[in-house]
């Protein structure tokens, strides 16, 4: 029986003896396409090539793909875990023919690897072809249709819908018919019973698709009309966990040795037996599977966080934990002690796994234990509205109530039901399901962007020359108009152009674009399927003019410092702290720049200071720009340029250094290391375990940040006379301070026994009940010492109501003695919220002491009284 990964090798080598060139597996997270948080497709990192933006060369390509799927279209979140074969991370296999072999190519080729190569029995393999549309006015595959004639028999080849059988990339895009590979894997008896062809696309959890082969031959426009592609496209992928389990003879992708070895592991760990509870089992898979899909994305530098991709990856990884809480008794974080097994088997495939072996641990363990101390919040206020509903009498939480313990502290619906039902309570799910409904809405308003089809000014592709020159004369090729929050601006696609698109953590130019005709401001330049997009408010009134394209230079060599400055930066930290710094992250502006990098501990005062002296050695030095273009991704990393994980490098690549500085990057960057000026950290800071984060200034910047503490030191030296020793003046001022402070509060101190004193002396006896009551111009803090006071000094049958009106704050201090809550009933927290009302305010507390705030101070005494009325004594 073939491993998993003698399957993904057997692949690899099939298409490359096919003349296809093997190619890594671009990052799972994306990092410069704002239509897409994650790799969903195999296709994903293509599009540029389909789009007809880049060299298709080489027209034939073949990998493994690694795919997230839980946002958007598709999402399979819920069902992963629960059924055997949907998941959140994914291998695709996948092979690509751009404007090479088309239909019968991929076709044959499919069919020779699955039977010929993997010996799969031909009379278990179905296939479907797009039967057409009306609609669309389109004729059923017959070209497919015949092409697999030539391989299986007429019953195994079935019609498929649009739904099934048209592939698309998005509402608007590339598209076309598909052909899907179906395997049905029951047993002989299951066979004989009911034909394979009938549960084709039945969900059928034995006859599954294991392989669709896309031909993409139209791209859909805006107002839905389709239109021939200029290149046909063929992009095929196949699930590699379905086709394991297919070829280990499985009935669970979860049964084969991709993941038993963690399923194991899991058993060891919980104490656990697999495949004897399915609520058990259901957990175990869900955490073998959320395992994988963390792990390589923060490989892939994306860290769990509370926005966009991040907020995805820390959503999955909780409702692992959620489930190993639940079902398999892990109170502790447990997660990160499976990444040796994980590791140990897709580290030769995938060997940024063991490269960012120790970041994922302690990143994995860090939210764990973050979102185990989240869950424990989560419950005891679950525990805190179910007495509220016992004590009114009640049987069902709001829903509204248990959204919010969703949503600020993600209780799944499930999680709350369960510990509801098992203390007697229900759950109102339809109110649940609307404020669900609710939130979705208001994320879909505010991300939602409408784009019209680009209009076609002139035929031709691109090119970027903002590397040589900060101006350039262009044509527009075609724009578009786009609508978003109810603001509208249009995108420009020029042929020459000057202007730098955000990618990389830089962000995009600004300037003009000029004719004879007009002015025309270009806001911002966005990075779109390798393109610069140009920003502007209002579309040119003569677009089809000769324009002359041009940059602020001012914004760009700011940016443009503070970029080379984080190169300086990363050099430097490697030299300071060692080699294990890793970039993870950075944001260049004209006005400062930002560099997340791997360490596990705050850099010192010490590592700073001498990290800037390097930075500021190399920008005295003025190194100069040493660029090398289009050069071979080998012979770059021979050179020791220094590549980033989670990036997708080409073939030919850009190549910065600055003397012992030396990356890939295809940033914007400063002439030579003088024209930064200065470089100074103002911050250093956490970002996630194992991740550290500087920000710095450069430049005029700099030099701003330098005046402010100046004129900020004139300031205090100024309060203190102008002392020339000012620090010795100012400890001596503090010093000062902290004696009189001391003197202040002993004064304090007894002042409040003087006046706990006279209230007890005062004190009202009420049916044996002492009751004390006071309205004093006293701090708030003050008055919970007296209260506390009072009890000490009559600790048996107490009633103390003190009204205090610090600052304008009205404040209410309840105190009861143990016997007044045990032996009478009386809840100090009730009574004070009740009494609140009269100050317009509101509090709570224990039930022996309490407080309440307001706004209204003329209320007090009426609220002391409402207090004494309340104890009914």
């Amino acid at each position: 029986m073939m491993t998993a990964n003698e399957i993904r090798d057997s692949f690899k080598n099939f298409f490359e003896s096919k003349g296809h060139a093997i190619v890594p597996s671009a990052p799972m997270v994306i990092k410069d396409d704002p239509t897409l948080m994650f790799t969903n497709a195999g296709m994903n990192q293509w599009k540029d090539i389909i789009l007809g933006t880049r060299d298709p060369e080489p027209r034939r390509r073949a990998d493994s793909q690694k795919c997230l799927r839980v946002s958007g279209k598709h999402n399979d979140l819920e069902e992963v875990g629960h059924d055997t074969y949907h998941h959140t991370m994914f291998e695709m296999l996948g092979n690509w023919s751009f404007g090479d072999y088309f239909k019968e190519g991929a076709i044959d080729m499919a069919w020779e690897y699955l039977v010929d190569v993997l010996h799969l029995d031909p009379k278990d393999l179905y296939v479907t072809v797009f039967e057409g549309s009306e609609d669309e006015g389109l004729g059923r595959d017959d070209e497919a249709a015949s092409y697999w004639a030539k391989h299986v028999p007429a019953d195994h080849i079935i019609n498929g819908n649009k739904h099934d059988n048209f592939w698309e990339m998005g509402d608007t895009g590339p598209c076309g018919p598909c052909s899907e590979i179906h395997l049905d894997s029951r047993t002989p008896e299951e066979k004989a019973k009911v034909p394979g062809r009938e549960l084709v696309n039945k969900d059928d959890p034995q006859v599954i698709e294991i392989w669709n082969l896309v031909f993409m031959q139209y791209n859909r426009r805006a107002d839905g009309s389709l239109e021939k592609l200029a290149m046909n496209v063929i992009d095929t992928g196949m699930g590699f966990e379905r086709l394991v389990r297919a070829l280990q003879g499985k009935h669970s992708n979860y049964d084969t040795d991709i993941f038993q070895p963690i399923i194991r592991e899991i058993a060891r760990l919980s104490g656990k037996e697999y495949g004897r509870d399915e609520q058990t089992d259901v957990a175990m898979r869900v955490v073998a599977d959320h395992l994988r899909a963390v792990a390589f994305s923060i490989a892939d530098g994306q860290l769990p966080g509370n926005a966009k991709a991040g907020y995805v990856i820390r959503r999955i990884l909780r409702r692992a934990v959620r489930y190993a809480y639940t079902f398999l008794g892990q109170k502790e974080a447990f997660m990160y002690k499976l990444l040796p097994v994980f590791i140990f088997e897709m580290g030769k495939a995938y060997p940024e796994l063991e490269a960012q072996r120790e970041l994922i641990g302690r990143v994995m363990k860090e939210e764990e234990d973050s979102f185990l101390r989240t869950l424990d919040k989560g419950i005891n206020l679950l525990n805190g509205a179910m007495d509220e509903l016992k004590a009114h009498g009640l049987k069902q939480l709001d829903g509204a109530q248990a959204f919010r313990l969703f949503d600020t502290y993600g209780f799944p619906l499930d999680l709350t039901e369960l510990i509801c039902r098992e203390n007697g309570y229900t759950v109102d799910e339809r109110q649940f399901d609307e404020e669900m409904q609710k939130q979705k809405a208001r994320a879909r308003n505010a991300a939602q962007v409408e784009s019209s089809d680009w209009t076609e000014l002139r035929q031709g592709e691109q090119q970027f020359v903002g590397y040589d020159y900060s101006e350039h004369e262009c044509h527009i090729l075609r724009y578009r108009r786009v609508t978003q929050k109810k603001s509208t601006y249009y995108e420009l696609v020029l042929d020459f152009t000057p202007f730098y698109g955000e990618m990389g953590g830089q962000v995009g130019d600004t300037g003009v674009l000029v004719s004879e005709y007009e002015t025309v401001d270009i806001t911002d330049t966005k990075r779109e399927n390798n393109q610069s997009i140009h920003i502007v408010k209002e579309l040119p009134k003569h677009p089809e003019a000769d324009f002359m394209a041009c940059v602020d230079t001012d914004k760009r060599a700011a940016s443009a410092a503070n970029h080379t400055a984080t190169h300086l930066l990363d050099y430097a930290l490697k030299q300071v702290l060692g080699e294990h710094v890793e970039q993870k992250g950075s944001y260049v502006s004209a006005d400062t720049l930002r560099f997340d990098f791997s360490h596990f501990q705050k850099v010192t005062d010490e590592e700073l200071r001498q990290t800037e002296r390097i930075v500021n050695e190399m920008i005295r030095q003025d190194l100069p720009l040493d660029e090398h273009r289009d050069m071979p991704l080998a012979e770059a990393k021979e050179m020791g340029a220094v590549a980033l994980f989670g990036e997708k490098y080409g073939d030919k690549v850009r190549v910065v250094r600055f003397g012992p500085s030396c990356e890939f990057c295809g940033g914007i960057h400063a002439h030579s290391t003088g024209r930064i000026g200065m470089f100074k950290i103002i911050s250093e800071s956490s970002v996630a375990a194992g991740v550290r984060r500087i920000e710095a200034k450069t430049g005029r910047e700099c030099e701003e940040l330098l005046y402010g503490i100046e004129d900020t030191l004139k300031a205090i030296r100024s309060l203190f006379n102008n002392a020339k020793d000012l620090k010795g003046v100012i400890g001596k001022y503090i010093e000062e301070h902290d004696t009189m402070r001391k003197e202040i509060e002993s004064f304090e101190a007894q002042a409040v026994e003087r006046a706990k004193d006279s209230l007890v002396e005062k004190a009202r006896t009420i049916n044996g009940v002492k009751v004390i009551t006071a309205v004093m111009p006293i701090d708030p803090a003050r008055a919970k010492d007296l209260v506390f006071k009072i009890r000490q000094a009559v600790p048996e049958n107490l009633l103390c109501a003190i009204g205090t009106d610090g600052g304008g704050k009205p404040m209410i201090s309840v105190m009861l003695s143990d016997d007044m809550v045990k032996d009478h009933g009386l809840n100090a927290g009730q009574m004070v919220r009740e009494a609140a009302k009269l100050i317009q305010g509101g509090g709570g507390g224990q039930p022996h002491y309490a407080t309440a705030g307001g706004k209204n101070p003329d209320g007090l005494s009426a609220a002391i009284d409402k207090v004494v009325e309340l104890a009914k004594l």
